[in-house]
């Protein structure tokens, strides 16, 4: 995970936060343009991560239930302050997925990877509190479709229009009959030693279909590892008996669109 030290000005922060920065290193992990993230360095560690308006609601909600579950971060604050959330949680132990130490073993990377995944797929999800994830999805391909929102390198399609009509007519081939984490790549779960700590960045978590998981399963470590060797092994590690090519296909549509 990114961590570079930084200088920062205390009085940009919010007055309900501030106590967090005194005496501590601080430290940007941030990984995206979206939203901001900052380790701070005392009692443990903790991650603040700010982001425009509403954006990390549906995330605090996400990462209460999986640490209530023991599968992530406890939420430690979440505020929303002159039109920005905050979410503060507690650091995970142990190093994301694409520390060299796993990086350097991609084999049983894409193994480990693929194991704790069926794993999370096998729980029980009735208590979740985002029932329909499904209807989410295909609402956000429909209107990233119609602003030409596209990027067709998340699948293997010659046109906007063949994406669009295989997503929408695998629609039926999606089910909202697993806990997914939604974003499921090597820097969104932890492990210490290769025994599984916990998830982040859950988001787009909630109760949805597995192959959206498993596609990004395959598709990070293609380009985490710079190669598309090991997305077989993953599959097969996971279970092919669990996957139906025609949905993995209609996500791979989808995601064209995400």
């Amino acid at each position: 995970m990114k961590r570079i030290k930084i200088n920062i000005d205390t009085d940009q922060m919010p007055e309900e936060l501030r106590y967090l920065f005194k005496g501590a290193d601080i430290y940007d992990s941030s990984c995206s343009p979206e939203a901001r993230v900052f380790f701070i360095d005392r009692d443990g560690g903790y991650f603040l991560k700010s982001a425009p308006k509403g954006t990390l609601e549906r995330e605090a909600v996400m990462d209460r239930y999986f640490y209530k579950k023991g599968l992530g971060a406890r939420v430690a604050e979440y505020l929303c302050l002159d039109g920005r959330d905050w979410l503060l949680t507690e650091r995970v132990p142990g190093e994301d997925a694409t520390h060299p130490a796993y990086i350097e073993n991609p084999k049983k990377l894409a193994e480990r990877s693929a194991e704790i995944l069926r794993q999370l797929h096998g729980l029980d999800f009735s208590d979740c509190p985002v029932k329909d994830r499904i209807s989410e999805y295909f609402r956000t391909v429909r209107e990233n479709y119609e602003k030409g929102q596209t990027d067709l390198s998340f699948g293997n399609f010659s046109s906007v229009e063949e994406a669009y009509r295989t997503a929408m007519e695998g629609r039926s081939l999606l089910k909202g009959d697993t806990l997914i984490h939604g974003d499921y790549c090597l820097p969104n779960f932890l492990m210490d030693n290769w025994r599984f700590k916990g998830f982040i960045d859950l988001g787009n978590g909630g109760v949805g279909d597995r192959h959206i998981d498993i596609f990004w399963g395959v598709w990070t470590l293609k380009y985490n590892l710079k190669t598309d060797a090991y997305g077989d092994r993953f599959l097969d590690a996971y279970g092919r008996e669990k996957i139906n090519k025609d949905a993995l296909r209609a996500v791979s549509a989808c995601e064209c669109f995400g």
